[in-house]
C-alpha cells in the first residue's frame, strides 16, 4: 500500500517547515509558532497572465519613485529625503513615547500639499480632533476615520484619493479573511498584506503604527518587518523630552541616520542641533564631570559624562549607572583599579549622563574612565575638554572611527582640548588634539599633575 503523504509544520513567524511539530521555531526560536501546514504538494503551477511586461531597466520611469519631503526636516533625514509613493513604513515605539503626535504633524504638514487618511483604530475621531487642536496640526485636506476594519479602510482610500495614509496601529486592524483576535499573529500578517497591496496598487505612502513588546521588539510575526520598506524605531524616555528617530530597515535610504526631537505641549520640535541638551551649564569645572563626543549614524552629538564617588560602609559597596551600559561601566572601573592603581573597590561609584541621553558606543569609555578618577581625586578636568576613545583591558585607549566629525563638533562648540587615541590622531584648526597610548596617559594629559 502506498504511504499517506505527511503533514509538515510551519512557524507563522520566519516561514521554517518541519515534518514533525515542536514547541520552539529552529530557525527564529520563537514558542508556540509552529501549526500544521497539511501535506506537501508538488503541484505544477500554470503560467498565468502578467500584469505588465516586462521591460529593460533603462526604460523604467523613475520619476513616480522619487522621494517627497514631509515638512519635518529631521525625519527627512531619517528617511534619506521624505517619503516615496507607495512606499510601506512601520512606526514602533513604546506607548506615549509621541508616536501618534509625530504622525498627526506629518499629516498636517503633509496636507498642505493633497489629501491625507488618518485612520486611527485605538482612539475616536473626536479625540484625535482636540489633539490636533492643541498640536496646531489642523487642515481641510486632512481626513480623519475610526475604523478597525482593513475592508472599512480601504473604502475610505476609495472616497478620498489620499497621497498619504496612516494606520494607527495596525495591531488594532482585523481582516474578515483570518482567524484569530485582533492584534495576533494571523491576523497582523493578513492586515499588513492588504495595506501593502492597497499602497503598492495605488501608489499611496503608507504609514503604519506598531506597538512593542516588553522587551522592546515589535509585536506580532517577524514577517511583518520583511514584507514593509522602512523600519522605524521611535525612542525616548517618558520622564525626558528628548525622543530620537532611527531606522534599522530602509530601501530607500541610510540606516545610519537618527532624527532627534523634543517633545513639548505644544507638540514635537525638531532638533537640528540637540548638542546643547546633553551638557551643564556651569560657570567653575565640577570633579566627576567630562565631556565626549558620540556618533549617533553619522551624526555627531556632544554630550557630558558625570560620576560620583563616595565612601561606603557596605559590604559590597553600590555600583548605580543611568543612560550608560552597566556592563561597560563595571569593565572601566575594573581597568581603573587594576591598570591605573585608582581604589575605587570600596567605594559607592554612581555615573550617568545629562539629558536622559543613552550612550552606547564604546567611544565613551575614555571620557567614563576621566569622570571617575577626577571624582575619586576630587579634581576637576581643565574648561574646555573632551575626551573619545575605547579603553581596552589592557589600559590601551583604542581607535574609533569618525575622529575628525567629532572633532569638528567639539570645536564648534567651544572646546579647545581633545585627548583621542594616538592611533586616531588628527589635525582641526581652532582645537589641541592629544594623543594618548593608553589610561595612564590620559590621566597626565587630563588631571593637573601637582594634584594628582
Amino acid at each position: 500500500m502506498a504511504k499517506a503523504a505527511k503533514s509538515t509544520f510551519r512557524c507563522t513567524e520566519c516561514g521554517w517547515t518541519t515534518l514533525k511539530w515542536v514547541g520552539r521555531c529552529g530557525e527564529c526560536h520563537a514558542w508556540g509558532t509552529v501549526e500544521e501546514g497539511g501535506a506537501p504538494t508538488s503541484t505544477v503551477i500554470p503560467p498565468a497572465r502578467v500584469s505588465a511586461p516586462a521591460r529593460p531597466i533603462t526604460e523604467i520611469d523613475v520619476e513616480s519613485a522619487h522621494a517627497e519631503l514631509t515638512g519635518l526636516e529631521e525625519l527627512d533625514r531619517v528617511l534619506g529625503g521624505g517619503i516615496v509613493p507607495g512606499g510601506v513604513m512601520l512606526m514602533a515605539g513604546e506607548p506615549g513615547v509621541g508616536k501618534s503626535t509625530l504622525l498627526l504633524e506629518v499629516a498636517a504638514l503633509r496636507a498642505d500639499s493633497g489629501p491625507v487618511l488618518y485612520v486611527t483604530g485605538e482612539e475616536s475621531t473626536g479625540q484625535v480632533r482636540l489633539r490636533a487642536e492643541r498640536l496646531g496640526a489642523l487642515s481641510a485636506k486632512l481626513y480623519l476615520a475610526a475604523e478597525t476594519s482593513v475592508g472599512s479602510v480601504i473604502s475610505h482610500v476609495d472616497s478620498v484619493a489620499p497621497g498619504l495614509l496612516i494606520v494607527d496601529s495596525v495591531q488594532t486592524m482585523t481582516s474578515p479573511d483570518a482567524a484569530g483576535a485582533p492584534g495576533g499573529v494571523t491576523q497582523v500578517r493578513e492586515v499588513a498584506g492588504a495595506l501593502i497591496r492597497l499602497a503598492k496598487e495605488h501608489g499611496i505612502a503608507t504609514i503604519l503604527v506598531g506597538h512593542v513588546t516588553k522587551d522592546g521588539t515589535i509585536a506580532g510575526p517577524r514577517l511583518l518587518e520583511h514584507l514593509v520598506d522602512v523600519v522605524l524605531q521611535f525612542e525616548g524616555d517618558r520622564h525626558s523630552q528628548l525622543r530620537m528617530l532611527r531606522a534599522t530597515k530602509n530601501r530607500y535610504g541610510p540606516t545610519d541616520e537618527i532624527g532627534c526631537f523634543e517633545l513639548t505641549d505644544a507638540g514635537i520640535i525638531g532638533l537640528p542641533d540637540p548638542s546643547g541638551l546633553f551638557l551643564t551649564r556651569r560657570n567653575e569645572p565640577v570633579p566627576g564631570t567630562c565631556v565626549t563626543v558620540t556618533l549617533e549614524g553619522r551624526r555627531p552629538l556632544i554630550a557630558e559624562v558625570q560620576a560620583l564617588v563616595a565612601s561606603s560602609n557596605l559590604p559590597q559597596p553600590r555600583r548605580a549607572t543611568s543612560g550608560l551600559d552597566n556592563a561597560r561601566v563595571n569593565m572601566v572601573m575594573a581597568v581603573l583599579e587594576r591598570r591605573a592603581r585608582i581604589h575605587i573597590a570600596s567605594a559607592d561609584v554612581y555615573a550617568s549622563t545629562v539629558g536622559g541621553v543613552r550612550l552606547g558606543e564604546p567611544s565613551v569609555d575614555l571620557a567614563l574612565a576621566l569622570a571617575v578618577a577626577s571624582s575619586n581625586r576630587d579634581v576637576a578636568l581643565p574648561r574646555g575638554l573632551a575626551a573619545i576613545g575605547e579603553v581596552g583591558l589592557a589600559g590601551e585607549v583604542r581607535a574609533v572611527t569618525g575622529i575628525s566629525r567629532r572633532l569638528i563638533e567639539a570645536q564648534r562648540l567651544g572646546f579647545d582640548r581633545a585627548i583621542v587615541p594616538k592611533d586616531s590622531m588628527e589635525s582641526i584648526d581652532g582645537i589641541e588634539v592629544i594623543g594618548v597610548a593608553d589610561l595612564g596617559e590620559a590621566l597626565q594629559a587630563a588631571l593637573p599633575a601637582k594634584r594628582r
